[in-house]
């Protein structure tokens, strides 16, 4: 199963194989889209095709053994979660260029498995790569059957595919990161419930002003959200304030307590998740930053969710 993955890190990470999976595994793939079931259909300017959840149809051990080399092929901590969905688009359709960013809560990696018999080249709905939105395709992934492609998921991975001129048929498997687990999303919703930044402390005042003079709107406002995490988490003044300048590039906060640095720095994080999304760069950074120092007290819900051990 997903044997010798061909790697590729241009225009954005993804691997593919050629033939990714056994005949009776193919067999139960292509099953799939002969059942009754409640397709959705996508008929808009940008994305136009029927999907449907299909991972109850699956089962858990061919689902395991997906997990498990996703798992090593990725090199990444995945979660037991899995989402599989059948794919299917009529001539005429197509898929615009776009890139899936994974906000707080989503999947972090597609394996994306093609089920085209007798695919020819004048069939369309090909799998294209781009380097931005406005590029040429720079790879191209023919259809072809029991080929399978994986990528994860970032703000930059731009694909789209060519309008289908035979059916095309793909099943899609979603795996998510240990580190960005709907749990996660729930957790970082609440936090930010009802956001007012007036219950921020008055000492705060003149320095978020210096700030907002003289830096963009959005660096001041996810300053103000590390800002507003650290007052949550009940951190005293000088701690919140510390917390403002760090996110917003003003101070390292190179502290000598090991409480306010790390949680400094989860405050940052969380307003990261909030604001933009799970940048896997950036949180392998967080670990590193954060390893070997004690889980405090009253960070500890956030700390396990965001660093799962």
């Amino acid at each position: 199963m997903l044997a010798q993955p061909i790697h590729h890190d241009s225009p954005f990470p993804f691997f593919y194989v050629n033939a990714a999976f056994s005949q009776d595994q193919c067999a139960a793939l292509d099953s799939l889209f002969l059942q009754d079931g409640n397709w959705q259909h996508r008929d808009g300017a940008f994305y136009r095709c029927s999907l449907k959840d299909v991972t109850e149809n699956i089962p858990d051990t061919f689902q395991a053994e997906v997990l498990t080399r996703m798992r090593e092929i990725t090199g990444l901590p995945l979660t037991n979660r899995v989402l599989v969905t059948a794919q299917r688009m009529l001539p005429g359709q197509a898929i615009g260029v776009h890139s899936d960013r994974p906000l707080v809560g989503y999947e972090i990696a597609r394996l994306v498995v093609q089920l085209n018999k007798q695919w020819q080249t004048d069939h369309g709905g090909v799998l294209e790569l781009f380097s931005s939105p406005e590029s040429e395709a720079v790879f191209s992934v023919n259809p072809e059957y029991n080929k399978a492609f994986g990528f994860l998921l970032h703000v930059d991975s731009y694909h789209g595919v060519t309008e289908a001129i035979q059916p095309r048929q793909t099943v899609v498997f979603n795996f998510w990161h240990a580190a960005n687990t709907p749990e996660l999303a729930a957790h970082v919703q609440a936090l930010f419930t009802d956001i007012h930044f007036s219950e921020l402390p008055a000492t705060l005042n003149p320095v978020a002003t210096a700030a907002e003079s003289s830096l963009p709107e959005e660096t001041t406002f996810h300053a103000g959200m590390a800002a507003l995490a650290l007052h949550r988490w009940g951190y005293d003044e000088t701690t919140v304030i510390t917390g403002y300048q760090y996110s917003a590039g003003l101070s390292v906060c190179d502290s000598n307590d090991a409480e306010t640095y790390a949680a400094v720095r989860l405050a940052d994080w969380m307003a990261c998740l909030y604001r933009d999304w799970f940048d896997l760069a950036r949180w392998q950074i967080l670990r590193r930053e954060l390893a070997g120092i004690e889980m405090f007290t009253r960070l500890m819900p956030t700390w396990q969710l965001c660093l799962p051990e």
